[in-house]
């Protein structure tokens, strides 16, 4: 099945397509479709924010479009960032480096023992025929004081995994897409495509 990724980050992609690849589902990015959308994130969850997206780009290629929302919401700060976390601090000069100096900045009195954050990703499949599958995946850890790590993006850097004893940006890529939130994520979504009849493997 050919789906189109309502996204421009090929980091995204290239993480995504080594799952997907599993269930035969081919994905595009929409830019290599020749669509160029900014979905404005109005919604007020994840789950909302992925939808708009897959429901955006389906609408405008014709296509089963895959949409995934995902961020990293700490305990200490209430959840936050949660779903600002592309646009945590709402200063377009920050880059994923400013984002992450940025938490570190904001979570410094935060003591040791109460720095839990969890990963969440919400990733919507929506189909032309008018088909909504959406699935949840969490990772949870605890915040670092100071980076480690050079492989994977965002707040990977900051993020501890127990059970691995390391960041998931020490992980290898391997590592990272057996146990990370998308990877949960499309697990379930994998299961529940094969519930409605669209993954037969």
């Amino acid at each position: 099945m050919k789906v189109v990724l309502a996204s421009k980050n090929r980091h995204k992609l290239e993480e995504i397509s080594q799952i997907t690849k599993k269930f035969d589902m081919e994905l595009v990015l929409q830019s290599e479709l020749g669509v160029d959308i900014d979905v404005e994130e109005t919604g007020t969850s994840f789950e909302e924010n992925s939808f708009l997206k897959a429901q955006a780009v389906m609408q405008a290629t014709g296509l089963p479009a895959l949409a995934d929302d995902s961020g990293i919401a700490v305990d200490a700060l209430n959840g936050e960032p949660g779903i600002y976390s592309a646009r945590y601090g709402f200063d377009p000069t920050l880059d994923d480096w400013g984002r992450l100096q940025l938490l570190l900045k904001n979570t410094e009195q935060v003591p040791d023992g109460q720095r839990q954050a969890q990963f969440v990703c919400v990733i919507t499949l929506v189909t032309p025929d008018g088909q909504t599958i959406q699935a949840r995946g969490e990772v949870h850890g605890e915040l670092l004081r100071s980076p480690a790590g050079e492989n994977g993006f965002g707040y990977d850097p900051i993020f501890y995994y127990p059970p691995y004893g390391k960041t998931l940006a020490q992980a290898t890529p391997e590592e990272k897409n057996r146990v990370s939130h998308r990877a949960v994520a499309l697990k379930v979504l994998y299961q529940k495509l094969k519930e409605a009849g669209y993954a037969d493997k």
